[in-house]
């Protein structure tokens, strides 16, 4: 059963088959650690947005599809704020396993390339229940997926820190962060270490631009 929120453009509707999902994160700001997390924006922008989210969680696919584009082009583009990527992978092990593929491509390729993997994954996940299934997400899949924007060396690079596990510790890292503050559905978001609690991408704004003020 996957929990979390389904981002629509304008308004969130329940992931839950019918079971509503409240948080009962205390509206304070968190200590978040963003050393080594990929993000998208300025390094220098006041705000820092921060999305949780599972690879194979439908709700995170929506997201990345209506709301994402909202966030780079108003936000982010504009200066306001960056965009940070976690991981609170918690549906079965192709999420534990996609995560930490994600994880080593960031490490061995780059920023740039963990987004085009991030995203390509999220167009790739398919359209129906059968994301309950496991071994969907193999490393074959995960290689053959890469293999699409990357070089052959550099799929062998990944492939070769994934065999080692050195994307574990970052891996675990988000997982940590995650429970702290108390992440319990995906897409979860927090903007400079408050959790977002709105219904529309104008309440996200509205946050920003408070958060913004506030650090000045």
């Amino acid at each position: 059963m996957v929990k979390g929120i389904f981002w629509i453009v304008g308004f969130f509707a329940i992931c839950m088959a019918g079971v509503i999902f409240l948080s009962n994160v205390a509206d304070t700001a968190a200590e978040i650690s963003y050393e080594q997390e990929p993000f998208i924006g300025e390094a220098a922008a006041p705000v820092s947005i921060v999305e949780f989210g599972d690879y194979k969680c439908p709700a995170c696919k929506s997201f990345n599809e209506s709301f994402f584009p909202l966030i780079q082009k108003e936000l982010v583009e504009t200066g306001k704020a960056k965009f940070y990527f976690m991981n609170y992978s918690f549906i079965n092990i192709d999420s534990n396993r996609s995560a930490q593929f994600a994880e080593a491509v960031y490490q061995e390729l780059g920023n740039e390339r963990f987004w085009e993997f991030h995203h390509l994954m999220y167009e790739k996940q398919p359209d129906d229940a059968s994301f309950e299934k496991v071994d969907l997400y193999t490393n074959e899949f995960l290689q053959e997926t890469l293999g699409e924007i990357a070089s052959n060396e550099e799929v062998a690079r990944v492939m070769e820190a994934v065999g080692k596990e050195e994307s574990m510790k970052a891996w675990e890292k988000d997982t940590e962060t995650a429970k702290r503050l108390g992440v319990s559905g995906t897409p979860a978001l927090f903007v400079n270490g408050r959790e977002f609690k709105g219904n529309s991408f104008e309440d996200l704004a509205d946050m920003v631009n408070e958060a913004a003020a506030d650090a000045e």
